[in-house]
């Protein structure tokens, strides 16, 4: 078993509802009233907190998209916030 895995269960409730286990909770970031996303793939499932999935969803789509724009240098990127700020300024 790799060294990063941890395991741990729950009971499912009549109305389908289990109690995500503190440990679990902790390892997720999540709390009280945070969302989670649930993620199916080959008959797995995994928990993930959803506003770190929305994260990765981004970062998904967003590949690329710098070089697209020409901004393949910090200087590039300075530079376009420059005339981003100037433009609102005026």
């Amino acid at each position: 078993m790799a060294t990063n895995t941890f395991i741990d269960s729950a009971k499912v409730m009549s109305k389908g509802q289990i109690t995500i286990p503190k440990d679990i909770r902790e390892i997720l970031g999540v709390s009280n009233g945070d969302r989670v996303t649930f993620v199916v793939e080959n008959g797995n499932v995994r928990l993930i907190n959803s506003a770190v999935y929305a994260m990765q969803m981004l970062q998904a789509q967003m590949t690329g998209e710098a070089a697209k724009a020409e901004l393949t240098s910090e200087d590039a990127v300075i530079n376009l916030v420059k005339e981003v700020r100037a433009e609102s300024e005026v």
